[in-house]
């Protein structure tokens, strides 16, 4: 099979092709497992923390690659929940406990991290981990929900929030956008307040119903019950902490922040930023219902990702893309 591998770890400036082209023998489902024939794989930033270190796959190489659409093509053994030919998709969790907590357990494993992920034209997952996947979306529409929706959705449900109250979303790439749907679904009455650099991804989110827009420093024109923070940088952290209410909580969508601007930390103040039971609340990794609520939940929205597709052989200049920010959407890969 084809498969686009990660060989070595370092800064991405400094790695113009982080990963390389190869030909792997096909996996064969080993009991429990099943064989999927991959046709689209989204490209998330948790493959540049695993490029730069941040979250380091413990062998290489590695396959990457975690929001996968495929088609089960073989079933291991003692396989009963699922048939060859159907549409399935597999996310972050590869596989865990089964417990409700599985996205906290020390079995959490990753796909495109611990084993080899959708970056290529077949992978193995057990068949617990394989989600069907509703037909209202096409292949490249749901690659997006399976992590930038799904672990956007856990974030939206550790807000606690009431319809109607104030939300705002810290960033605007492949989560906060579907992000912005579901919440607008879920909570047609509260108001959804986007902080962003780039002017480009302030008008996408005013075009999907954002009740307010502004850049990153500015405040919002009203203090918010709620923030999702899904930046890799710490200073958008302390301006949050600054647009919230009292009682407001921060709810930090990352799966590691960077090291560049960790001096704006020095800027916290307690009185400004932590006083009056302000909170914090980071997101640890998805579920598998996660998933499978998330997939739920678009599916009755009628929620459509935004999606630009790069070919298999251009994931290196798709992760590229991603790092320099900007755009609309999510990327996704075109494999098969």
């Amino acid at each position: 099979m084809k498969a686009m591998c990660l060989d070595r770890l370092g800064p991405l400036a400094e790695l113009p092709g982080p990963l390389s082209r190869r030909d792997l023998p096909d996996p064969v489902p080993r009991a429990g497992e099943v064989l999927v024939r991959v046709a689209v794989c989204g490209v998330c930033h948790t493959e540049l923390d695993e490029i730069e270190g941040r979250t380091p796959p413990p062998r290489l190489p590695v396959v990457p690659g975690h929001q996968v659409v495929g088609r089960v093509a073989a079933l291991g053994d003692r396989v009963t929940d699922l048939a060859v030919g159907d549409r399935v998709g597999v996310g972050w969790i590869w596989q865990s406990s089964g417990a409700a907590d599985e996205n906290l357990s020390p079995k959490f494993l990753a796909t495109g991290r611990d084993v080899n992920g959708g970056y290529a034209e077949l992978m193995t997952v057990p068949a617990a981990y394989a989600v069907p996947l509703p037909a209202v979306f096409r292949d490249a529409e749901a690659a997006p929900l399976l992590c930038a929706g799904a672990v956007g959705y856990r974030a939206l449900r550790l807000c606690e929030l009431n319809d109607g109250e104030p939300l705002g979303l810290t960033g605007f790439g492949a989560s906060a956008h579907l992000v912005l749907q579901l919440a607008r679904h879920r909570y047609p009455n509260s108001r959804i307040h986007v902080f962003a650099r780039d002017r480009g991804q302030r008008e996408f989110a005013r075009e999907l119903g954002a009740a307010w827009a502004g850049d990153t420093r500015e405040r919002a024109p009203e203090q918010l019950a709620a923030i999702i923070d899904t930046t890799p940088a710490w200073q958008p952290v302390v301006e949050a902490l600054a647009n919230l209410r009292p009682g407001g909580r921060l709810v930090i969508n990352a799966i590691r922040k960077q090291d560049d601007d960790k001096d704006a930390l020095l800027g916290l103040s307690y009185r400004e930023h932590l006083w009056l039971e302000r909170e914090v609340k980071s997101v640890a990794n998805v579920t598998v219902a996660d998933l499978r609520d998330c997939l739920a939940l678009a599916a009755e929205a009628r929620l459509r990702p935004e999606v630009t597709t790069f070919p298999l052989a251009a994931a290196n200049a798709a992760l590229h893309e991603l790092a320099r920010g900007g755009g609309r959407g999510a990327k996704v890969l075109q494999i098969g």
